[in-house]
């Protein structure tokens, strides 16, 4: 988690842009002058500060890779500004370009008959690294992604994950101040993403690098970054912490293993404010006595929102509990949850 006191390396201030939308050649025939334009950012604003990994939710289309590309210069904004360490990315960007490295899931941008080794050395020259750290810096890279036994391959024989593995390490060699990543663990097996995903916590938080990835996975988005920001059709709906977002959609939840009796206790108790809902349990056994596995998910400020308050609860009421675990909410319904409770607002 990064310093409460620490400065904002990255900041994106009522962005847009927008694209001419492609027409069939039946239209343009009909009407040759026309033009109609598709808005992939409307207004985004984000603050990423130093130390801090920040990730874009949302589904395909929702504007997370070409925020990214304005952010890298690649792309001009139609409006609002970006600023990184406060040089402004449109009126000075070969600073920014100094600060800032991308990583896109798409990206191809290797030197197909030349090594890892090779091709890194020679990103890490153009990146102005010094010529007495260059081997350093390689090998770092190289090592955060798991590629050090890579030997003489060319580049042209490597799988996909391999590839994108070295994209990531390409992006790394030069120790930017901030760090664009799009799915950086998409194509990666779930140990190297695993090792990857470390390797960031470790190394960049201490660097104080700022760090902005898109993501669909649910461990990047829980574990790794300390806030979040759901993107729908090139607006930011909701931003905060993943945790927290999660917990005011849907509450918190729990499985709880206890007894037909516990259960009936917590479906009494969620009518007085205990927890905010039982979910149906599986069909089985409900002899009394029998155990149950119980979902609750639990609201409010005025009920116990841990496991142990739920497990207090049962006892004090003479009922047992064999176990009592929390129910991580999913990156789909978080982001579906959010989506849709915009959609709601924006109709009402």
């Amino acid at each position: 988690m990064p310093d409460a006191a620490a400065r904002d390396l990255l900041v994106v201030d009522n962005v847009r842009k927008s694209f001419v939308k492609r027409r069939s050649w039946r239209q343009v025939i009909r009407h040759p002058l026309a033009t109609e334009h598709v808005e992939a950012l409307r207004g985004v604003s984000i603050s990423v500060r130093e130390g801090e990994f920040f990730g874009l939710l949302g589904a395909n289309g929702a504007g997370k890779t070409t925020l990214m590309k304005v952010i890298a210069t690649l792309m001009l904004p139609d409006a609002g500004r970006v600023t990184v360490e406060g040089a402004d990315a449109e009126r000075d960007p070969v600073a920014v370009r100094g600060r800032v490295a991308l990583s896109l899931a798409s990206e191809r941008g290797l030197f197909w008959r030349l090594d890892a080794r090779e091709n890194l050395r020679l990103f890490a020259v153009l990146s102005g690294v010094p010529t007495a750290e260059v081997g350093d810096r390689v090998e770092e890279s190289l090592g955060a992604v798991g590629m050090r036994d890579t030997g003489l391959r060319m580049v042209s024989e490597f799988s996909s994950g391999m590839v994108q593995r070295l994209l990531i390490a390409r992006a790394l060699v030069a120790r930017p101040r901030v760090l664009l990543l799009d799915e950086p663990t998409r194509s990666l097996d779930p140990i190297t993403a695993r090792d990857f995903r470390a390797f960031l916590r470790r190394e960049l938080s201490g660097r104080g690098c700022a760090v902005l990835l898109a993501t669909h996975n649910t461990d990047e988005a829980f574990d790794l970054c300390d806030r979040v920001a759901v993107m729908e059709r090139g607006q930011v709906l909701a931003t905060g912490r993943a945790h927290d977002l999660a917990a005011a959609l849907h509450g918190r939840r729990f499985e709880v293993e206890t007894t037909v009796e516990g259960e009936q206790f917590l479906r009494a108790a969620a009518g007085r404010g205990l927890v905010g809902e039982v979910m149906p349990r599986p069909d089985g056994e409900s002899t009394p006595g029998a155990w149950v596995r119980v979902m609750l998910t639990v609201v409010g400020d005025d009920v116990p929102a841990s496991g142990a308050g739920l497990v207090a609860a049962l006892v004090a009421a003479g009922h047992p509990v064999a176990s009592c675990a929390p129910v991580a909410t999913s990156l789909a319904d978080l982001i579906q949850s959010v989506v849709s409770g915009s959609r709601t607002s924006g109709a009402a």
